[in-house]
C-alpha cells in the first residue's frame, strides 16, 4: 500500500483562529426569497498585498468548514479530518489542523509567502456560517426547515458579498475540491472578470446520475429517522443522529475506491478469529471502521445543513444553468485560466467530467490544463494525494 504523504513536512501557518463577519445587505437568492442577516466564518493565512491581487480564495467541500489550515486557536471536538486514513496520517494533530493544511503554507501548493488566502465556511453550514441551525429573527428560533433551499450560486453570491466587504474586488485564484470546485467553476462564470484562474480538483459540471442517487439514499436515511421531527429537533433533546450516521456511512463509501477499502480492511475480522453469529455487532473491520466515521461525524455536524448542502451540489448543473443545456456555451465568458485536477479512481467525481470541461473550454481557445493523478484512494484522493497535486499547482499559479 502506498501511504499518502505527510501533510506536515512542509510550514505550517502556525495557530489560527476563525473569525466572523456579518454582511451588510440580504443576499438574494435563485429560489426567489432574499436572506437577511447573513454571518460568515472566514480565516486568513498570509499577507494581503498593497494592491490586493495576491488573494485565492479556497472553498471546502459538504463537510468543511473555514479551518482550512493550520492549527485551531480553539479546537472542536471533532476533526474535519476524518475522512480515510486520517489517523494514520495526522497522529493527535489531527484534531486541530485545517482540512487542507498539506497544500496551504509557506512553501505548500498555495504558497502563503506568496499569497493572501482565504477560507470560509459556506452558506448553509453549520460551523459559523449562516444554515439551517441558525436563528431566525422572524422567530427566535432555528431556522430548520424553514431554512430556504440553497445552490452553489448562492453560496458564491455569499462569498463575493463576504469579499466586498473586506475590499477584496479581484481574486488571484478560486480552488477547491469537489463542493469547492463546483464553487470555482460557478465563480468564473457568476464573476468572469474578476477571476484570474480556477483549480478545480476532483470535481464536475454536473454530478453524474449515480452521484444523485448516492446522495438521495443519505438524505431519505435522515429524513426517515423519526427524531428528524421535519427539521425541528433543535431544543428537543433529540436528534436524527441514526439516519446522520447512515448517511455519513454512504457518503463516505462513496469517497473511496474498491482497491483502497480492499487494501487497508479486505474481509478482516474486527474482534475475533472467526465469525460470531451475530446480526448486531460489526464483525469485519470496514463494519467497525464505518461505525467510527458515522460516531465521529454526527458529533460535530449539523443534520439539516447535510440535507441542505447535498440538495445543493445535485441541483448544480453549469449547462442547465448558463448555456442551454450546452456546457460549451455555459463557459463562454469564462476569462480565467482553469487547472483541473482529476484521480483515475474516483468514481463518484470521474475523471471523465473534468475531461468535458477541459474539452469545452479549448474548443472555446480558453486557457485550461487537466491532469490526471493515477491514485488508489477514489474521491478522498484530493485530501490525501497533495504531494502530488502541490507541483501541478504551484507551477500553474506561477505562471
Amino acid at each position: 500500500m502506498v501511504e499518502p504523504a505527510s501533510t506536515l513536512a512542509a510550514g505550517s501557518v502556525g495557530t489560527v483562529e476563525t473569525q466572523y463577519l456579518d454582511l451588510p445587505e440580504p443576499v438574494r437568492l435563485d429560489c426567489g426569497r432574499e436572506l437577511y442577516p447573513v454571518r460568515v466564518a472566514y480565516e486568513t493565512y498570509g499577507t494581503l498585498a498593497p494592491e490586493r491581487d495576491n488573494v485565492i480564495l479556497v472553498c471546502h467541500a459538504l463537510s468543511g468548514d473555514a479551518h482550512a489550515a493550520g492549527f485551531a486557536k480553539t479546537p472542536s471536538g471533532e476533526s474535519t479530518r476524518d475522512g480515510f486514513g486520517a489517523e494514520d496520517r495526522d497522529g493527535s494533530a489531527g484534531k486541530s489542523l485545517g482540512w487542507w493544511d498539506g497544500m496551504i503554507g509557506p512553501g505548500k501548493a498555495f504558497d502563503t509567502d506568496r499569497f493572501f488566502i482565504v477560507s470560509t465556511n459556506l452558506l448553509g453550514g453549520c460551523r459559523g456560517t449562516t444554515g439551517p441551525s441558525s436563528i431566525d429573527p422572524a422567530t427566535g428560533q432555528p431556522y430548520g426547515p424553514d431554512f430556504p433551499v440553497i445552490t452553489v450560486a448562492d453560496m458564491v453570491r455569499t462569498e463575493r458579498a463576504f469579499l466586498d466587504v473586506l475590499g477584496i474586488e479581484r481574486l488571484a485564484a478560486v480552488a477547491g475540491g469537489s463542493l469547492g470546485g463546483m464553487q470555482a467553476m460557478e465563480w468564473a462564470i457568476l464573476y468572469p472578470g474578476q477571476v484570474d484562474a480556477v483549480v478545480a480538483i476532483a470535481s464536475t459540471h454536473a454530478l453524474h446520475p449515480q452521484g444523485v442517487a448516492w446522495n438521495a439514499i443519505a438524505r431519505d436515511s435522515i429524513m426517515r429517522d423519526a427524531a428528524w421531527q421535519g427539521g425541528r429537533y433543535y431544543g428537543t433533546g433529540r436528534a436524527p443522529d441514526a439516519g446522520m450516521g447512515v448517511a455519513r456511512m454512504v457518503g463516505h463509501i462513496t469517497y473511496l475506491s474498491a482497491m483502497a477499502l480492499e487494501d487497508k480492511f479486505g474481509r478482516r475480522l474486527q474482534f475475533a478469529d472467526d465469525i460470531r453469529y451475530t446480526i448486531t455487532e460489526p464483525e469485519f473491520e470496514v463494519e467497525s471502521y464505518l461505525r467510527h466515521q458515522a460516531d465521529s461525524f454526527v458529533k460535530r455536524f449539523d443534520a439539516n445543513t447535510y440535507l441542505y448542502t447535498s440538495r445543493a451540489l445535485t441541483y448544480f448543473d453549469l449547462a442547465r444553468q448558463h448555456g442551454g443545456g450546452s456546457l460549451t456555451r455555459a463557459l463562454e465568458g469564462v476569462s480565467a485560466r482553469t487547472l483541473l485536477i482529476a484521480f483515475s479512481s474516483d468514481w463518484l467525481y470521474p475523471p471523465v467530467a473534468s475531461r468535458e470541461i477541459a474539452g469545452a473550454l479549448e474548443e472555446l481557445g480558453k486557457p485550461a490544463e487537466f491532469h490526471v493523478i493515477e491514485a488508489p484512494y477514489g474521491h478522498d484522493c484530493f485530501l490525501l494525494e497533495e504531494a502530488r497535486q502541490t507541483p501541478i499547482i504551484r507551477g500553474f499559479l506561477e505562471r
